[in-house]
């Protein structure tokens, strides 16, 4: 008789009987229980599912940052005007003038946070930066709350001034126990320090120059419409390197006019909607269309005489206003460079440091001409 063959498996005769070996082997271990490689498929089922279990349920100590929703201020919802103004002309307007925002997600676990990442949309921060040791949720948003509220009440004083309305000095709050508390109250409103008449904080400032700690000045305000003149203050020290004296006030602009100024949005916060609740009221108390009909985004903080400030997450906001169909970006100055290395393809950005700047390039572009735009230097 013959031998078998084997060369057509590529097994020799010995080779042949082992791997039946092993077969029959295995087979009386499956009878009896899990093989080794039955054991070693289970465990690695374990092992994988312990770890999709942490990534998914895990929280890890960051936040998402991404693009938010944006809102046009020139719009008009169900509650009304988003800026609405009463007890004075106003003007029709058309276009968009959409303040931005960055969405921030503290619920984040280990497996969301990697593919957040690995998108490129959302970017991660340690949580600590936003929500300080100490502080819970609720401090937060309130402290957000009020920078959102303070934002508005900057828009409108700058707004005003760059229209020529006159403004005031009115004391927010006054340090217990300090130079002033005797004699003002929060919701003063200052008229005169030191013989001279203010109608800003830069005034007040002004007018404290050359006085020093431990000198009597006098003092004229407005309470509930009533003029008191003739009370005086002991200046104090700052304790810093100021030499002169130290009211223990704190103080803000707000205009003077015989109508009101209504902003509604609810749950935003922080202080960089300030640019465009600004250019809306400009735009609703002058003639015309400030944009020309064009779809224009932006963001910044803005001071009371008409500064704009640099703010966080451009690259979010760029993102949002494009995919929201604005064609034209309010960039701060400062925020530049930064806005040129991240803004989505078709965007122009046009460059402002004042609200003065602002309102110049939208006349600009509603006129076809070009603004000045943010260049990568």
């Amino acid at each position: 008789m013959s031998e078998p063959d084997n060369s057509r498996t590529g097994t020799s005769p010995g080779e042949a009987a082992t791997e039946a070996d092993a077969w029959r082997s295995d087979e009386r271990q499956t009878s009896r229980g899990l093989s080794r490689r039955g054991w070693t498929v289970l465990l690695s089922v374990l092992v994988a599912a312990a770890f999709l279990a942490i990534g998914m349920f895990v929280r890890v100590p960051y936040v998402a940052l991404g693009p938010g929703p944006t809102f046009d201020t020139l719009a008009t919802t169900a509650k009304g005007p988003v800026v609405k103004i009463d007890g004075t002309d106003t003007y029709k307007t058309g276009g968009e003038l959409r303040l931005t925002t960055v969405s921030l997600s503290d619920d984040v676990r280990l497996l969301d946070g990697l593919g957040m990442w690995i998108s490129g949309r959302y970017a991660l921060a340690p949580r600590e930066l936003y929500f300080p040791p100490g502080s819970t949720e609720q401090q937060v948003e309130k402290q957000n709350a009020q920078m959102f509220q303070a934002s508005q009440s900057s828009a409108e004083v700058a707004a005003l001034s760059y229209l020529d309305y006159p403004t005031k000095v009115v004391t927010q709050q006054v340090i217990k126990g300090g130079p002033s508390s005797q004699v003002l109250r929060a919701g003063d409103e200052l008229v005169a320090v030191d013989g001279m008449k203010v109608s800003s904080t830069q005034d007040v400032h002004k007018a404290l120059e050359d006085t020093r700690p431990n000198e009597t000045i006098p003092v004229s305000f407005r309470r509930d419409g009533v003029l008191t003149q003739g009370k005086t203050i002991t200046l104090g020290s700052a304790g810093d390197e100021r030499k002169q004296g130290f009211m223990g006030l704190l103080l803000t602009d707000q205009a003077k006019v015989d109508f009101d100024i209504d902003i509604s949005l609810s749950d935003i916060g922080g202080p960089s909607a300030g640019l465009m609740f600004a250019t809306a009221i400009v735009d609703r108390l002058t003639p015309g269309e400030l944009t020309g009909g064009e779809h224009v985004a932006g963001t910044g903080e803005i001071s009371e005489d008409g500064e704009v400030v640099p703010i966080g997450g451009i690259e979010f906001k760029l993102i949002a206003a494009k995919e929201d169909g604005a064609r034209t970006f309010l960039v701060p100055k400062a925020n530049c460079a930064e806005a040129v290395s991240t803004a989505p393809e078709g965007l122009r950005l046009v460059r402002v440091g004042t609200l003065a700047d602002a309102v110049g390039a939208l006349k600009k572009i509603a006129a076809g001409e070009q603004p000045p735009t943010c260049s990568a230097g």
